[in-house]
């Protein structure tokens, strides 16, 4: 039978005084909703014994940001260690002894050359320093090899010991010891390549009680709802926490609470080693002097940009609808709320609320949970409510009262008013808040609308300081129409957008929110009506008061928005500016005339050259010279009525400004 030489070493291993750490189980969960979870974990110690918990490598991040650590007792924890984010082989590079693959005793004592042993070797200790191992052939069988061990004892005896026949062999030195230990600890660490292990050492010498509590990443837990209708009445309203376990521990009757709410939550890399950089830094004097090469020159010279110098350019900045009829509703079904048992108790914890599990609370790894965190009454109202517009008919609605006095977390709704009648969403319902939510379409109401636009009316007129200001109004009326064909009395919402600018004339909203107004409008049975709503939008319009015309003046005053002294000052306003435009007139008049004078010499003179070379013209040409004489003669009373003109228009100009200046309504 074949000896296996290998089983020298588990031997080895279980002498070099490897302690187990201890475990500590969880106790509490805390839950929360932006993707993290408080643990507490907690358990007995002996004396001396160190505390282990592992933990997946991707969340020592916030274990490192969060863990606390209390002792009973008066206990102090000396230190945290925890697996290095390195490498194994990187870490295993440290030690000065190797393990390696299917090696042997022998191999593995002869990297300790020097190191202390302790070995009882049948009934004799023998103590020394280790001078060398070695693996020397069988007689019986050369395909097996004899471990020995050379032992310089503390006799100074070199002793050759078969290890075959080692019942222990221990190691002297402590530090060669824990070496060991944490290399063995490093290698069994890494066959799960996603567990980190945490360890917590305390120098007590007595047994004590270690609490450990940490936050790390977990599944956001859930809310899920039911709201059940009676006959009459209020609704109940069912509140299920639905849990997820993806931790590698079973959570065995722990204390379970979950918090609706949202606390500041980040991510800070503290389980990486963080490397700075560095820059290089010498002196000038001991940099050597590189050769410089010169390029040859092209004709014309480099262009002055980017491209010409090297430099790169940098790139370029890269609904159906279905209906579908409304299911039958029988009488003789009533949806009744859940037989569970609710035991959990709600408190508000500042901005937070949280919903605390008094039984304790059991779930398996990589398993999840429904628990029943709520069965209470609910003051509630049914409603029809309307707001998408591209639709005829309104949608089946509640209007939900918060009071149970809890903090209800936001969460799906599913509604049963006699059986099955939809489902809807909720936002996060603090107490004596209220809320609508809507499940499913009513066919037996109908809305239709009508939108009306008017004219700008002038509200409005003012000038100041040369600025003429009118403010004026755009209204919109938007009818709805609606009728309700069913043979039973009911509430509608009419929901319509805000609009910056726009505010309501004929009717005040019963409800505001930050995004719409609602009108509640009471429908009886099988009756029509018409619901008018109108919005006005203010509009100020600026201009300078020399810019205003008799067509501005005309509407202002059709809509009785200028006193009589604004009035009156805009005639004088405008009669002034029509001073102005009649010398403007006149002066284009008197330039056109005398550009016409201009072109008449023009062609005059041409004929009078033509005519000085045929003779017996004379007579013709005296009057070609008297008629340029003539002409020469009226330009320049022309010119001095266009001077006068301009001089004039100037004075008007000033006056109106002086006008302008003065006036005030």
């Amino acid at each position: 039978m074949k000896r296996r030489i290998a089983r020298s070493i588990p031997a080895a291993l279980a002498s070099a005084g490897m302690l187990a750490a201890g475990e500590l189980p969880v106790r509490q969960v805390i839950l929360y909703k932006h993707g993290v979870a408080f643990f507490e974990r907690s358990g007995d110690l002996a004396a001396g014994e160190s505390a282990k918990l592992d933990f997946k490598a991707a969340d020592m991040d916030d274990v490192l940001k969060s863990l606390t650590l209390e002792e009973s007792g008066g206990g102090k924890v000396t230190g945290v260690r925890y697996d290095s984010s390195q490498p194994l082989a990187n870490r295993l590079a440290d030690f000065p002894f190797k393990l390696g693959e299917r090696q042997s005793l022998a191999q593995f004592l002869d990297q300790l050359k020097g190191a202390r042993v302790e070995i009882q070797y049948g009934t004799q200790p023998i103590k020394g320093s280790i001078l060398s191992g070695r693996l020397t052939a069988d007689k019986d069988n050369k395909e097996l090899s004899k471990e020995t061990l050379v032992v310089l004892t503390e006799a100074g005896d070199l002793r050759s010991i078969d290890l075959n026949a080692v019942q222990s062999l221990r190691l002297a030195d402590p530090s060669l010891q824990l070496q060991l230990r944490e290399y063995l600890t490093a290698v069994s660490n890494s066959r799960n390549k996603d567990q980190r292990s945490v360890y917590i050492d305390s120098a007590d010498k007595r047994g004590r009680k270690l609490t450990a509590s940490y936050m790390i990443p977990m599944p956001a837990w859930k809310s899920s709802y039911r709201l059940i209708f009676p006959p009459s009445g209020d609704a109940t309203l069912e509140g299920w926490a639905i849990v997820d376990n993806t931790t590698a521990d079973d959570w065995t009757n722990i204390k379970l609470s979950v918090v609706s709410g949202r606390p500041i939550s980040f991510v800070t890399k503290l389980y990486d080693p963080k490397f700075m950089f560095r820059p290089n830094a010498e002196l000038a004097e001991d940099r050597a002097v590189a050769p410089e090469i010169y390029v040859g020159g092209v004709i014309g010279g480099a262009l002055r940009d980017g491209t010409a110098l090297g430099i790169p350019s940098a790139p370029m900045a890269a609904k159906s609808m279905k209906v579908f009829e409304r299911p039958q509703q029988f009488a003789s079904v009533q949806k009744a709320p859940s037989a569970v048992v609710v035991s959990a108790d709600g408190r508000e914890m500042g901005e937070l609320f949280e919903y605390n599990f008094a039984t304790p609370v059991t779930v398996k790894r990589n398993e999840s949970a429904m628990i029943p965190f709520l069965q209470q009454k609910l003051t509630t109202r049914k409603l029809l409510m309307y707001s998408d517009h591209s639709s005829p008919n309104p949608r089946n609605a509640a209007e939900l009262t918060n009071s149970t006095g809890k903090t209800l977390d936001g969460g799906p709704v599913t509604v049963y008013d006699g059986a099955y009648a939809g489902e809807a969403l909720m936002e996060t319902l603090k107490a004596t808040d209220k809320r609508l939510i809507s499940y499913g379409i009513d066919l037996g109401t109908r809305v239709t609308t009508l939108l009306d636009s008017s004219s700008n009316i002038v509200r409005e007129v003012h000038l100041r300081k040369g600025i003429v200001t009118a403010k004026s109004a755009a209204r919109e009326t938007t009818t709805y129409t609606v009728k309700n064909v069913d043979a039973k009395s009911k509430t509608l919402i009419i929901e319509r957008q805000l609009r910056d600018g726009y505010k309501l004339i004929n009717i005040k909203p019963s409800e505001t929110t930050t995004k719409s107004n609602r009108f509640e409008v009471k429908l009886a049975a099988g009756q029509e009506l018409q619901v008018p709503i109108t919005e006005e939008r203010q509009i100020e319009e600026s201009f300078g008061a020399s810019d205003v015309n008799r067509d501005l003046v005309a509407v202002w005053t059709q809509n009785k928005a200028l006193t009589p002294a604004g009035r009156q000052g805009l005639e004088r306003i405008l009669a002034k500016q029509d001073e102005i435009s009649e010398a403007g007139n006149q002066m284009n008049i008197a330039t056109a005339e005398q550009g016409d004078i201009l072109k008449d010499q023009e062609r005059l003179r041409q004929n009078l050259g033509s005519l000085n070379r045929v003779a017996g013209q004379q007579e013709l040409v005296q009057k070609y010279v008297k008629d340029l004489a003539d002409q020469e003669t009226k330009i320049a009373q022309l010119r001095d009525s266009v001077s006068v003109l301009r001089r004039k228009k100037i004075a008007l100009e000033s006056e109106l400004g002086s006008l302008i200046e003065k006036l005030e309504f």
